[in-house]
């Protein structure tokens, strides 16, 4: 987090600095739940990085509460870095009332795109569509599963339909795995989390924990070596419905291979829990 201190060093070095839903109040912030959970860095209009690291000690692995720190960035070249640097600009121009050139901003140089890999960049929250697009793209992605779904997220907590969906996919004979972390940063929204897990575990669905001394912050999904969602959006339904987040959705082999082998290698560091684990785990 930024403090009035630092922020006001990048001001007087000549920075833009814009507050997302600011308080009125010192001590409550009355829109703490409609918070912009975007995760956005765009360089020069020719390069964009999107994914789950925020900006502090905790996201390198200086934070001795949670130990080293497992997230997933993406770096992106291309036409679809016009799309983050869309997203920016509404972003700022909504904080701050800027009257922004558009235009001006996107880089007309960047080539169309040709065949190489197919991004939508998508966002969603709480502001002008009722549509959750980025819940629904999750759901697309696990209603079009055959072989595999692959889900790393800190959080899980989930409605009915995407509930549903994934007993439906684990019920169907595709092999659903989901990683959550061992150690919690929020220990109700962790042991909520473990609720819904057991729940899918009745169904077939593969859980692990990761590694006990540090702290998944990925949000990654992987479907059949065919696609994959890198981006800010949690399994959970505040990321869905009150949150403002954004996505990668990524339709190229090579990358969710990649995921997958990414995966694949974290469940090394994991504890499979299994249904007897999970029961005997409150008695």
């Amino acid at each position: 987090l930024f403090s009035n201190k630092s922020i006001n060093k990048l001001k007087e070095a000549g920075a833009k600095v814009g507050a997302f839903f600011p308080s009125f109040l010192k001590i409550i912030n009355l829109n703490l739940n409609y918070r912009n959970h975007r995760k956005l860095v765009i360089i020069d209009g020719k390069v964009g990085f999107v994914g789950g690291f925020n900006v502090g000690k905790e996201y390198i692995g200086r934070d001795p509460k949670f130990g080293y720190w497992r997230d997933t960035h993406t770096k992106i070249i291309g036409s679809a870095v016009n799309d983050l640097n869309m997203r920016f600009m509404m972003d700022w121009r909504y904080t701050t009332h800027e009257d922004i050139d558009f235009i001006k901003y996107l880089n007309e140089d960047i080539n169309p795109y040709d065949g190489n890999v197919g991004i939508q960049i998508v966002s969603s929250g709480p502001d002008l569509s009722e549509a959750v697009e980025i819940k629904y793209g999750y759901i697309k992605m696990i209603q079009k599963a055959k072989n595999y779904i692959y889900i790393q997220s800190p959080y899980l907590i989930l409605d009915k339909s995407l509930l549903d969906t994934l007993k439906i996919a684990c019920l169907s004979g595709v092999d659903v795995r989901i990683m959550i972390p061992t150690k919690p940063d929020h220990p109700f929204v962790h042991w909520a989390s473990y609720s819904y897990a057991g729940e899918l575990l009745k169904f077939g669905a593969k859980i692990y924990k990761y590694d006990k001394d540090a702290f998944l912050h990925s949000k990654t999904v992987v479907i059949d070596d065919s696609m994959c969602s890198i981006g800010t959006a949690n399994m959970d339904i505040r990321s869905f419905e009150l949150n403002f987040e954004v996505n990668a959705f990524i339709y190229s082999k090579d990358i969710a291979i990649e995921q997958r082998n990414y995966f694949e290698s974290d469940m090394l560091k994991c504890t499979e829990i299994t249904q007897k684990i999970y029961y005997n785990q409150g008695r």
